[in-house]
């Protein structure tokens, strides 16, 4: 069976190792050693002053949007995992949907300030598949209406703008750690912010607003991760570079054999360097779409329609998104994870040819 993805796994040893540390301090969560340590490397590997590792990439958001006081209309994608608009709907805010790019997948910048309104708080924005948004357009559009700009970054581990972390832009990017990811902690996330005052609002917001054990300031949330799911990142971050590179020579391989197909690819960003998350493809309608999707499911092959639907079509949301839409109809996300063999590469790209 190949599934569209797997969680990459260290060597087994090397996370037990610092699981029998663990239980020997008895010491399992509440910024334990291991979380602490943690931050520390991704701070440094990734380039980035402040970084708070959390529950799960949902929570994030979540925060970020507490910590960020956004209220009232949030203007964000309908191209994405439905965690960016659901969390906006559980705490109170309105989404107000803005087509993408059909090349990028992206919020389009350019149909961003026709739904600015009075109410307008903030811009959340996804890099979708790990693919950097138009943040100068995004950031000078924010600026000329003092909005708020929030990146969700769930994909984006690696991935760089103009030569630096892509985590680095915007009032707030949030990232994924789930199992998923390039880079996980089986289930976490991370809340980033350049604004010392920020996060540490994030900061308290993320432990029930905690200031020592008898002392709050404000209301907080448990968003906090443990030293069990922080050993398993420690042990991932050593692997990384592998990982990453692993990526990007079967994006390549994928292109290569499917170059003369007449199949449509996101297009990547001006000045971005991509981590190749994920293979998305577009063909050239839905009934193809389905069509290779169920001639690779018979040969034990599971892509995804990723991201469909378009979140603008959910039962709680609803918005005129008509490029969404085609898109979200036309794409699968192809098979993609460390182990997966260049055999089991060309087996997926002969059964689309000959589907297609």
């Amino acid at each position: 069976m190949i599934q569209v993805t797997k969680p990459f796994l260290p060597p087994k040893e090397e996370y037990l190792e610092l699981v029998h540390q663990i239980w020997e301090r008895n010491w399992l969560t509440n910024d334990g050693p291991v979380l602490r340590q943690l931050q520390e490397e991704l701070k440094d590997y990734l380039g980035v002053a402040n970084l708070w590792v959390v529950a799960n990439g949902t929570l994030a958001i979540q925060i970020a949007l507490k910590s960020l006081d956004i209220h009232g209309k949030v203007l964000t994608t309908p191209f994405s995992y439905v965690a960016t608009t659901s969390s906006l709907v559980w705490e109170g805010i309105e989404p107000v949907f803005v087509d993408i790019d059909t090349n990028t997948f992206n919020i389009d910048p350019s149909k961003i300030e026709d739904k600015i309104d009075e109410e307008t708080t903030a811009i959340l924005a996804t890099h979708c598949f790990g693919n950097p948004c138009e943040i100068d357009q995004i950031e000078r559009i924010a600026k000329r209406h003092n909005l708020k700009v929030i990146y969700d970054a769930a994909h984006c581990f690696g991935t760089k703008y103009k030569g630096e972390s892509v985590f680095n832009f915007g009032d707030i990017s949030t990232v994924s750690f789930h199992a998923t990811k390039l880079f996980h902690t089986v289930e976490g996330g991370a809340i980033i912010s350049k604004n010392e005052t920020i996060s540490k609002r994030a900061f308290y917001h993320r432990n029930f607003g905690h200031d020592g054990p008898e002392k709050f300031r404000g209301v907080g949330i448990n968003g906090k991760n443990s030293e069990l799911h922080s050993a398993m990142g420690l042990v991932n971050l050593k692997h990384i570079d592998a990982v990453l590179d692993r990526r990007e020579k079967m994006v390549s391989r994928y292109m290569n054999s499917l170059q003369k197909s007449g199949l449509k690819f996101q297009k990547i960003t001006e000045n971005a360097q991509p981590n190749f998350a994920y293979f998305p493809v577009l063909f050239e309608n839905e009934k193809t779409t389905l069509q290779v999707k169920a001639a690779l499911e018979e040969c034990g092959i599971y892509p995804r329609r990723y991201f469909y639907p378009s979140l603008s079509n959910l039962n709680y949301t609803k918005g005129d998104t008509p490029v969404s839409d085609r898109i979200s109809s036309q794409i699968l996300c192809l098979p993609i994870y460390h182990d997966l063999s260049e055999n089991e590469i060309d087996l997926v790209v002969s059964i689309i040819l000959k589907t297609i």
